[in-house]
């Protein structure tokens, strides 16, 4: 079974009568009617390989001061996240979906974005405060009063989580780190190659989450926090490395740790299990029969628009084939250029 999936549908092809919209319509007095309007407007959904529905995020662009909320909001380019809920189960989809949610703005170039939500809603305040979010008003309507939480992308406060998914440079390198195959999709769901099924995507935690953990032999204090990793997806042996091994993804440096770092093994799969692609097991042996064990968290700020071949980086890029790659430090003008070749938003990078 798949799992869960994010997909873009129309209010159209939903039907209200699902049990899934029944706290919506209980929480908004007009709801029904709302939803009705927005027939034609497009809507992302969470469901599952049943059509079962378990999220729903509406993002709606604004332009101006918006007047609607006290005090009111600047005379900006405003993303507003119109109605959200998530049935997250326990597997970080809120993170996924907060993902999307700044993807979509930073694309459509927006200065902000701003979301009210009901005070008893307070795992999905502290989720949107965790990444920037200030609480800077109230709404209220028919319903109730709601709390707005808004967060500015042209302002930022120099931490990496606060202000993610921004990439900032300035003082921090940049390096390449290789990802086997089997593993790059569960860990980088945004980072799909076009060749590979959606089936791969499953709805766990180290799929969903904003953060990931990169376990490996390759002495990986060589980074620091704030470095900008470039993920390398090695190739799957179906054709010439030069060709099926491609550069996929932006990923910032959170931490390093080695196995010496953790007081036990229960110390390691607690920092671990959430965020790897690794089973229990497979970590507890890696502790057991390893010494040399290094620990990179790392959050996932960026999927190439264009994913870049191995042949490319080397051609183009000029990323000598030796030494290996499976950590490589790249220039300050190396990383550049991949950001140009992947096609990513020129606004992600802050100097």
């Amino acid at each position: 079974m798949a799992g869960r999936q994010l997909r873009l549908t129309k209010f159209r092809d939903l039907r209200l009568s699902d049990p899934f919209f029944d706290s919506l319509k209980n929480g908004y007095v007009d709801f029904a009617d709302w939803f009705a309007r927005k027939s034609d407007a497009d809507v992302y959904v969470v469901e599952d390989d049943a059509a079962v529905l378990s999220g729903m995020i509406y993002l709606k662009p604004e332009q101006g001061a918006v007047s609607d909320v006290t005090p009111p909001l600047a005379d900006l380019k405003w993303l507003k996240v119109g109605t959200l809920k998530i049935e997250g189960r326990g597997t970080k989809l809120g993170e996924r979906v907060l993902k999307k949610i700044f993807d979509t703005a930073i694309d459509e170039n927006m200065d902000g974005i701003y979301v009210t939500i009901f005070d008893v809603h307070e795992d999905l305040i502290r989720l949107f405060e965790r990444y920037g979010f200030q609480r800077v008003g109230t709404k209220t309507t028919q319903s109730g009063e709601e709390l707005v939480y808004a967060r500015r992308l042209d302002q930022f406060s120099g931490d990496m989580i606060s202000d993610y998914p921004f990439v900032h440079v300035a003082g921090k390198k940049a390096w390449l780190l290789a990802v086997y195959p089997e593993y790059h999709t569960q860990l980088l769901p945004d980072s799909i190659l076009k060749n590979e099924p959606r089936e791969i995507v499953r709805d766990v935690s180290h799929t969903n989450t904003i953060h990931k953990v990169y376990i490996g032999k390759i002495p990986l204090t060589r980074m620091s926090a704030g470095d900008a990793v470039v993920i390398y997806r090695t190739t799957d042996h179906q054709g010439p490395a030069y060709y099926r091994s491609v550069a996929s993804s932006i990923c910032i440096v959170e931490e390093i740790r080695r196995k010496r770092d953790f007081a036990n093994i229960e110390a390691f799969l607690e920092y671990t299990a959430p965020h790897s692609v690794f089973t229990e097991d497979e970590l507890r042996d890696q502790y057991v029969e390893s010494d040399r064990l290094y620990v990179a968290r790392m959050t996932y700020n960026v999927a190439f628009n264009r994913r870049i071949t191995r042949g490319r980086l080397i051609e183009e890029a000029h990323v000598t084939a030796q030494p290996r790659w499976d950590l490589r430090e790249l220039t300050s003008t190396q990383f550049r250029a991949i950001l140009e070749m992947g096609d990513v938003n020129a606004r992600i990078v802050v100097d």
